[in-house]
Order: structure tokens, then sequence, then C-alpha cells
């Protein structure tokens, strides 16, 4: 039987969560384990016991006091729940140096998601090959997509042009954006968009990185050999 839930009440921080206890769950599997507890699942990620248990429930009951989680049991219904327990065509937007790296990463396929086209408005790209997919002509992402039925796009475009491929993207039936540029995306009510910035990354990590060395250096000596 499967558990109904609602998705509009799951915090979107859940469903991150749910993508790395899948990974590890997936890890686990490959090692053997046939059994983990929270407290495992908490050393495996960083991610609180209680936090983790709390993710669960909003799909409803796993595991068993004493027991814990099948892992194989509870990577399926992660799977089931993140939609990835089937095949999701995606595209890919951008065939620079970022757009050409994405093509040949090997996790596509690993969580379900095939890679089936790549588009660029170049016209020195359109034609070439890379990792066996011929870049298309973006001028013909609708036309291309009734026959891909993609509904996952991924964004690796200059700033200046990136509107406007969403407005086509959103035209060609894409339902859901990962964006890799560095530009909030103005998009209709129903469609998913998820920001990747390095620079934001990279600035958080700077600021921690920053913040420990001032502490570091008012501390005073006595306490830094502790």
């Amino acid at each position: 039987m499967v558990t109904q839930f609602n998705q509009s009440r799951v915090p979107v921080p859940t469903l991150g969560r749910l993508a790395t206890y899948l990974r590890v769950l997936m890890e686990l599997e490959r090692a053997h384990v046939e059994t983990v507890s929270s407290a495992e699942m908490e050393r495996q990620t960083g991610i609180n016991a209680a936090q983790f248990r709390k993710d669960l429930s909003y799909f409803g009951e796993f595991g068993k006091p004493g027991v814990g989680y099948t892992v194989v049991d509870l990577q399926d219904r992660i799977t089931r729940i993140l939609k990835i327990d089937r095949r999701q065509p995606v595209i890919l937007v951008g065939a620079g140096n970022l757009g050409s790296a994405l093509v040949g990463y090997p996790g596509f396929l690993e969580n379900q998601m095939e890679l089936v086209a790549v588009f660029d408005n170049s016209a020195a790209k359109v034609g070439t090959v890379i990792h066996n997919l011929t870049i298309q002509d973006f001028r013909n992402v609708q036309e291309l997509n009734q026959q891909l039925q993609a509904r996952i796009a991924i964004l690796a475009v200059p700033a200046a042009g990136v509107q406007r491929v969403a407005d086509d993207l959103v035209q060609s039936g894409i339902k859901a954006i990962l964006n890799f540029a560095p530009a909030t995306l103005k998009v209709p009510e129903d469609i998913v968009v998820r920001n990747v910035s390095f620079m934001q990354e990279l600035a958080v990590l700077s600021y921690h990185t920053s913040s420990r060395l001032l502490v570091a250096d008012t501390m005073p000596p006595t306490a830094r050999k502790l």
C-alpha cells in the first residue's frame, strides 16, 4: 500500500535531506548493510537523528522500534517519494565549459535521470557532439521537446539571456528548472526553480573561514593550546 501525503506541506529542505539519506542508503546497500538506526544515519550524514525521523514522518511510518530501518526498503520508499524510481528525461541548455562538464556527469543514470538533449544558440557548437549527444539549436527546443517529453531542464547559460531561455522552456513544457546562472528567474507559479550559485556558497565558506580565524586571533595564547 502506498502512503498518501500532502506534497504542499513538505518543506523543501526536507526533500533535500531525503536525497542525502538516499545517497547514504545506497552506500550502505553496497556495503551489504541490512538495517540502519536513526543514530547511525546521524553519524553518516551529520543530520540530527530527531530531524531524520521528523523528515520521514511527513510520508508515513518507517522502521521498527528496536530494529531500525531496513536499508533496501527505506531506499525504495525514498526513491518513490522523490519520483526517481522511474526514468526522468532531462534537457540541458548551454554547452559552454560548465554545461559540457555537466553532460559527462555519471550521477544522472544512477538516479534515473537521463540527459536526453543538449541545446545551445552558438552556430559553432550546434551539430557537434559531446558525450554521445549532438548539440541541438535552442530555437528548436519547443518542437524537439514534444518528442522528448522532458519536464526538467538544467540552465548553464550567461545571466544576460537566462530569462528568455527560461520563458522558452516553460513554453516547451518544462516544469522544473535547475538554474546555474547568477540571476533570479520570473516564472509561473506552477514552475519550480532551484538556483545553484557557486559564488554564494563560496562566500558563505569564506565568511565561516574568516570568522574562525578572527576568533582564533582574539583568543589568549593559553586558550589556543586547549
